[in-house]
């Protein structure tokens, strides 16, 4: 059974890509860092359910606590299978904006995508088989008002994905990165009501998050051996 590990595997979309995965016949390892219950809850689901799992809690920005998470979890085994979906949002104008706004989100999502995924590259390469989706967002395509912050790690994403896709390409390890536009959950009511959601989504509704889950699923598996390095939007035609 291949292992694949979640970061944020707590959270709503995060959650539906841990059941998916699991509905898939991997051993899934829901990660967590400051509600590691929401990680064990997905556990509980996922085993109950008759798949295998289990959870992890570290901070995605301290390198060392990572890197020593890590080597644990490969003690056990092989982990063949990466989601980087771990992220925040600290929205504000940046004429507005404060320093540990912009840094905070940066470091979540861009020195937390290098903190985890560097550990595990050797091992993928030796095993000549690997599969790495990094969870962006529409806003680091197009940009979003208030989001300077969270476009720019989104967008560095993108190019650390693409950069790590060419490096890896020859020893059968896939690089991708999965762009959601607005999905159906707390976020989205908190930011969108139902006539933003008409006016801003061409598809005129919310995605779903078990519809990035589907797309991760195939991103993982065998049948998307030939695709890497590359930004799929799932956002309902926004752009």
């Amino acid at each position: 059974m291949k292992r694949a590990l979640v970061t944020g595997g707590g959270g709503e979309i995060g959650s539906g890509i841990c059941r998916r995965l699991a509905a898939e016949q991997f051993h899934v390892i829901v990660h967590a860092h400051e509600h590691p219950e929401r990680a064990q809850a997905v556990v509980a689901e996922i085993r109950e359910a008759g798949g295998s799992a289990d959870s992890v809690v570290f901070d995605v920005t301290a390198a060392d606590a990572v890197r020593r998470a890590l080597e644990r979890l490969l003690e056990e085994g092989a982990i063949q299978v990466l989601v980087n979906n771990a992220g925040i949002r600290s929205d504000a104008v940046m004429a507005g904006m404060t320093p540990d706004q912009w840094r905070s989100v940066v470091d979540v999502t861009l020195n937390g995508f290098f903190n985890v995924t560097q550990p595990l590259l050797l091992p993928m390469l030796r095993k000549r088989w690997g599969r790495i989706v990094n969870i962006s967002s529409v806003a680091g395509v197009l940009g979003n008002r208030g989001q300077a912050n969270y476009a720019a790690a989104k967008s560095g994403l993108h190019g650390a994905s693409k950069s790590l896709a060419l490096e890896v390409a020859s020893r059968g390890v896939t690089v991708n990165v999965v762009a959601p536009g607005i999905i159906a959950g707390g976020m989205a009511r908190d930011a969108f009501d139902d006539a933003a959601i008409t006016s801003l989504v061409p598809m005129q509704r919310a995605g779903a998050p078990d519809e990035v889950a589907a797309l991760v699923a195939f991103l993982v598996s065998d049948a998307a051996g030939y695709i890497s390095g590359q930004i799929i939007g799932i956002n309902g035609a926004m752009g």
